[in-house]
């Protein structure tokens, strides 16, 4: 039997060392660190490239291995109809995220990607799903503690298959009945949509009594990170028109469509999507005055903020006529993750 020489052995121990002392180093991976220490680790990390993939969200079907890994993507989502398969399983969902977190996992840094659906009236697109009323049918009963249950067992059928992130609840106040999403909101009323946002607690837990706030809580296995939507004034449009204008004063708008937020942000939720409509002409993509100035410095809001699919495309009439400027334009507002749809060579 040969023997290790000295030297040998030496560079041998030397290799342990080493190895053993950059897996100490990785500090961002060690769960007793404190959180502010892993972040700061990670980001200095982290290449130009890889900020900007988990800045992105794309849709399911362009997730691929290879789009995982040349792009570093932060975030992926299904969108409404998108499934695994005809009556997929729990286990089809599972298996399918799976995958995919695998193939994010297997990146230089390995940050797990986040899987986002539209859980929007129970998990909606899963066959065998629990459906509850839309919005609308749940604010007239007028009952905090029922959506609150309905929250949780929402909760519970998105974790099942996998999924840890829900795009819930649409906390818009409905002013127009023509508008064509009035069934997303609990009610016209702003008293009863406030009330209805019991539904975080429910979806992600209660934030305990020590929490700071603006600070994102989610509860554990059975819970999801919510999100409150459309930021801000959704449901305000002129002649209830879809994505158009709403024309108001800054009381009527503090007073009517922001303090449903106010709520959110209180009791912990984690994300919050903008409008794809405007407000006094300016695109809600495109204005740092309410989602950096109040949203993030007087609410103290400290979740990530979502652009709505394709939300900086249409910064641009038509869409996505200049993306270069529409993603400058979004970025310095202080959105966070960008929603994709379409193919994401074309945005990258």
């Amino acid at each position: 039997m040969g023997r290790f020489s000295i030297p040998m052995k030496g560079f041998v121990l030397f290799r342990l060392w080493a190895v053993s002392a950059e897996a100490e180093y990785l500090k961002y991976k060690d769960p007793k660190q404190p959180m502010s220490t892993r972040i700061k680790d990670l980001m200095k990390r982290m290449t130009l490239e890889e900020k900007i993939g988990q800045m992105s969200q794309i849709e399911r079907r362009f997730a691929s291995p290879d789009v995982m890994n040349q792009y570093f993507i932060g975030s992926v989502l299904s969108v409404p109809g998108d499934t695994p398969g005809l009556n997929a399983t729990a286990e089809d969902w599972v298996n399918m995220v799976n995958e995919i977190q695998k193939a994010a996992l297997s990146t230089r840094l390995g940050i797990p990607m986040i899987y986002g659906i539209d859980a929007i009236h129970g998990h909606n697109d899963v066959y065998n799903a629990t459906i509850f009323p839309h919005n609308i049918g749940l604010g007239v009963t007028r009952d905090p503690d029922l959506v609150k249950w309905i929250g949780a067992a929402t909760a519970l059928e998105v974790r099942a298959t996998g999924i840890p992130y829900a795009f819930a609840p649409c906390i818009a106040v409905c002013r127009d009945p023509r508008w064509g999403r009035c069934y997303e909101s609990y009610s016209e009323d702003i008293k009863i949509v406030r009330t209805m946002t019991e539904i975080i607690p429910g979806l992600q837990g209660d934030v305990p009594a020590n929490s700071s706030k603006g600070v994102p809580f989610v509860g554990g296995k059975s819970k999801v990170a919510a999100c409150a939507k459309h930021y801000v004034a959704d449901g305000g449009t002129e002649r209830g028109i879809d994505e158009n204008n709403t024309v108001i004063n800054r009381t009527s708008l503090y007073g009517i469509h922001m303090p449903a937020y106010y709520d959110s942000i209180i009791k912990g939720v984690s994300t919050v999507m903008i409008s794809y409509s405007s407000l006094n002409g300016q695109k809600m993509h495109a204005n740092r005055d309410l989602v950096t100035h109040f949203l993030k410095d007087k609410l103290k809001f400290k979740g990530f903020i979502i652009s709505d699919s394709e939300g900086l495309d249409r910064i641009t009439s038509p869409p996505a006529a200049n993306y270069t400027y529409s993603v400058q334009a979004g970025i310095l507002v202080g959105i966070d993750m960008v929603g994709l749809l379409c193919l994401i060579s074309n945005h990258f």
